[in-house]
């Protein structure tokens, strides 16, 4: 069993050529998220990290279109969110956690923000790393996002969101157990 699982983790050498490819295009291309930041250190770092490469892949698969935001020089890692326009496609119609999803008794969605990042290896955005973000383009202003919610407001049976809408970024509330087809989550991933 401990065998399979981490063999689904695992990249073909195909995945990975084609993962690496389209990082190093975007990384390039977006180069106002990274200043002063190399790719060939960021490569370095990823290929010494096979099952950070698969979690890389799951953003990627799911629409996050996953770029580095950030480099923590002391500990040499690489920090990647997802930098997709909107929220993550793939992710969309979930509700914040697994404890929302299993207290909906109708029109339960498929799975949840916190499960499907787990599964993903990756972290919810918080509401501070979401501005940081926002400070590099236009995110969300079509779509929603939820966001690593405080667990005072979790245990009142809340979660948050956030968006931009006029030129600024919204953090708002709704229900934990509520989705949306408009809203996905962003997660970020420490390489």
């Amino acid at each position: 069993m401990g065998n399979m699982n981490r063999n689904k983790r695992e990249l073909s050498s195909e995945q990975r050529e084609a993962l690496l490819r389209g990082l190093k295009a975007r990384f390039e291309k977006n180069m106002n998220r990274h200043e002063g930041l190399e790719w060939a250190s960021v490569l370095a770092r990823l290929e010494a990290s096979p099952e950070k490469l698969w979690s890389l892949n799951e953003m990627d698969r799911t629409g996050g279109e996953p770029d580095v935001v950030g480099h923590d020089t002391e500990a040499g890692q690489y920090t990647f969110y997802d930098c997709s326009a909107e929220s993550p496609k793939g992710r969309r119609s979930v509700c914040y956690d697994r404890e929302a999803l299993e207290a909906r008794k109708a029109h339960k969605p498929e799975n949840s923000a916190v499960d499907m990042a787990a599964d993903m290896g990756i972290e919810l955005l918080t509401e501070e790393q979401y501005r940081a973000l926002q400070k590099l383009g236009d995110f969300d202003t079509k779509t929603s996002s939820w966001v690593k919610t405080p667990s005072d407001i979790r245990e009142l049976g809340g979660a948050l969101f956030c968006d931009r809408r006029f030129g600024h970024v919204f953090v708002y509330h709704n229900g934990a157990d509520s989705y949306y087809a408009a809203r996905g989550f962003r997660g970020s991933l420490k390489v």
